[in-house]
Order: C-alpha cells, then structure tokens, then sequence
C-alpha cells in the first residue's frame, strides 16, 4: 500500500468515528478500536468493486458500502452526466441531482446543497481529473458530516487512482505482446517459405510438412494475446521454429532440448521462450542451440545457451537497455517478466565475445493474480 493511500486511510478511520458511532450505536464498554476496525472492514468490502474503475456496475456494488460509510440517510455516485448508483432515502430526481453535481464538475470543489434534506457533493479525482462524485445527502449536515464526506471522497479516488494504474498495466503488458508479435521477422517468413518452395520439386512430402509446421508456428504466434499459456504449447511453437530453421541451415544448425515433464503444464507468459532461441540461432550459427528446463521446487529454470560468436557488454546493454536499439524481442521478454514477477525476475544473460550466450529465465509456478476487473 502506498503511503498517499495509507494516509487517506488513517484519515478516513479517524473521520468516520463520528459517522459509524452514530450509525452503529455500539454498546457501553465497547473495545475502543471497534470503530476502526468497522471502517476498514466496510472500506474492505468497497474496495474490490472500486478498483475496477469508476462505471455503473462498480457504482452499484459499492454504493451501499458507501453510504455505510458515511452514515447518511441517502447517497449517490455519478459520473460526469449521468447517475450510475444511488441508495437509501431523501435523493432528488436525476436531472435535479445532476444539476447540483454540475459546479463540482467543473470546480473540483465541495458543494454543499441547501434544503431540506441537505447534501454534500464532493469530488472524485483521477490524475487530477474529475471523474464523478459523491453525492451524501441527509437531514442534518453538519461540518462533521462534510469532513467524513470529503475523506471517503479522498479514499475513493485512491482507489480510483489504482485502477487507473491496474488499467495502464495491462495496456502496457497487452502492447508489448502486441509489439513482440510484431516482430516475427519479415526475413524469418521470407526465409521458411523459400526453403518450403526449394522442397516443392525435389521433395513434395517434406515440402508439405514444413508448410504444415510453418502454419502451426503462426497460428500460435499470430493468435490473439493471451497473457499466460502453458511452457508445453512454448516448446510446441519453439518445436515448429526449430524444425523450420534446420530446413533452411541443414546441418549448420544443430539443437539439443531438455525439459523435466513435471514443469509442463506450468504457466508462462505468453511468447517468452521462442525469441531466446531466435537470439540464439541469430548469434549461434554454425553451432549448436541446447534448451534445458529444469523443475527447482517453486520455480521453473530455463536456460538457452548456444556456442557461437558471444556479445560484447555494450551490445548486451542496448539490447537489454530501457530505450533499445538492438534486439528489442529480448529487451520485450525482460520486460514483461520484471512486470510480471518483479525486478528479479528479468533475463540474466552470460557472454562475452567468442564464448557463445546463456540466458537463464527463471518462472515461479504460481502465475500472479490477475488485475481486478
């Protein structure tokens, strides 16, 4: 938890002391954390549907968590036009609401409603953006009623905050996969078709089974992103790549795959093993390309060596580099698995020039939550 968001936090138990009290009643000699622990518990149960970002279903789910926590008689969650939840009693019409959420949209300030019942609208902030509000509506609004009003507005939008950041994740992760499948080198295609239409004369069968694997290959590669699938269809798509370059380098290319059947069916990100054998034929031929997958307990270890010309440091870096100029199917798969797993989890390459390359990738067997929805 970040500390903007502890903060709010601290400050929204503290604020709604007055409101949950009022609105739970406890009872003479009740523990002085009670009130505390109701406010996070509520906020607990908002919370899930908040982070899926501000729409009408998300509004509906949490609205009334809300409302617990402001301890008002009625209340309502809208956009910037239109009203995606109310709940309780004592709400004027839509068009009315919408007409006093107005000056909040467009001031990014609290407004108080006068009337018989009051109400208090506060703002709901993305980025700095007004994205919708609160309205809290009640027969007494008081200035404490304003301050818990303003500090689940305050927590609300944290949670909108994360959402948004959730949102951009994904849109990150989803384009990078995009940009590696962009990548099937134009040359890779050129090349395999060729090699299959040098076979059509002197050898139709085998000419037939190649096109057969180049059409597996990229149906696997061209198909729509997934995040994760499992490491078996991986050495499926590395099978068929393989098959297609010895076609073409014949016995200039010799490869070597090992894999423990116990890591099978462990989920991996989507396209993360073949362009380290791409990498490895690129910087290994003539040689020899071996694959070894190895079972580590909560772990799988997979290493991709080759014996061919090695990379120097400052190639290796712009290859892995934040802004690459080189290699960019590497720096994509380091990428995406630092954003997965965390910093740990990037590519560890050894090279040196003359001495081929290893890339080690390690995958934790238990695939991260997915982002709430």
């Amino acid at each position: 938890m970040s500390a903007a968001v502890w903060v709010t936090l601290c400050g929204l138990c503290g604020a709604l002391g007055y409101a949950l009290a009022r609105r739970t009643r406890p009872c003479r000699g009740a523990p002085p954390g009670e009130t505390t622990y109701l406010a996070l518990h509520i906020a607990g149960l908002a919370a899930p549907s908040l982070r899926a970002g501000l729409t009408r279903d998300s509004a509906r789910r949490a609205v009334r968590h809300l409302r617990t926590l402001l301890g008002t008689s009625g209340l309502a969650v809208t956009s910037a036009d239109r009203v995606l939840a109310r709940d309780g009693d004592g709400l004027p019409g839509e068009e009315a609401l919408l007409g006093q959420v107005r000056p909040v949209m467009s001031g990014g300030r609290t407004h108080l409603v006068a009337g018989e019942p009051g109400g208090v609208i506060v703002p709901l902030t993305v980025d700095g953006r007004v994205v919708g509000t609160l309205a809290a509506y009640d027969p007494e609004v008081s200035a404490s009623r304003v301050r818990t009003a303003a500090e689940v507005g305050r927590w609300v939008s944290g949670q909108l905050e994360l959402a948004e950041l959730d949102s951009s994740r994904r849109r990150t992760l989803e384009a990078e996969t995009r940009a590696l499948r962009a990548q099937i080198s134009p040359h890779f295609v050129y090349n395999s078709l060729t090699t299959i239409a040098s076979f059509v004369r002197t050898d139709p069968e085998r000419a037939r089974e190649l096109l057969l694997d180049f059409a597996d290959y990229t149906r696997y590669a061209l198909r729509r992103a997934r995040d994760f699938t499992t490491l078996a269809d991986e050495l499926s798509c590395v099978d068929r790549y393989l098959l297609l370059e010895r076609a073409r380098f014949g016995d200039r290319l010799r490869f070597t795959v090992q894999v423990a059947p116990e890591v099978l069916r462990v989920n991996v990100p989507f396209l993360c093993l073949q362009p380290l054998v791409e990498n490895a034929i690129k910087h290994g031929m003539p040689g020899e390309v071996r694959v070894v997958i190895q079972d580590a307990g909560p772990e799988a270890h997979i290493s991709v060596e080759d014996d061919g010309i090695g990379m120097d440091p400052d190639h290796l870096r712009a290859v892995l580099g934040e802004e690459p100029k080189a290699g960019i199917g590497l720096s994509n798969v380091d990428m995406r698995m630092r954003h997965l797993y965390g910093q740990a989890y990037g590519l560890a390459v050894e090279t040196a020039p003359g001495k081929g390359t290893r890339i080690r990738l390690r995958v934790p067997k238990v695939r991260p939550e997915p982002d709430p929805m």
